[in-house]
This record gives C-alpha cells, structure tokens and sequence, in this order.
C-alpha cells in the first residue's frame, strides 16, 4: 500500500468519522430537547398533584388506624 492510498484511506475515514459524529450529535440534541420537554410536564403534574393534595387534605387521612 503507498503513502498516497494509506493517505486516501485515511481521508475516506476521517470523513466518515464527521458524519457520525454530526448524526451522534443531532440524536442527542434531540434527546436533550425531549428530555427537557417531559422534565417541565413532570413539574407541572407535580404541582397539579400537590394542588389537589392541597383540596383535599382535610377529606385524607393518612395515618394508619390505631390497631396498627
């Protein structure tokens, strides 16, 4: 193999290497704009859930009967 194929070669692999990198990089982009999205809607059912938690809370009784 000459220095000129080895280097061709090495090119051809370079490039590859780019466009993974570049299709690795938008996947996790992706990944971090779906996983900030479902972060904010946990936030939000949260307070929904602590709000209604709020409403009721005089109607709930958590404490265990006295038997236990």
């Amino acid at each position: 193999m000459t220095d000129e194929t080895r280097i061709i070669e090495l090119e051809s692999r370079l490039t590859h290497m780019d466009d993974t990198v570049e299709q690795l990089n938008d996947v996790i982009s992706a990944q971090q704009h779906q996983i900030d999205r479902v972060e904010r809607l946990l936030k939000r059912l949260m307070d929904q859930q602590q709000d209604l938690k709020d409403q009721f809370a005089p109607e709930v009784n958590d404490t265990p009967p006295p038997h236990y």
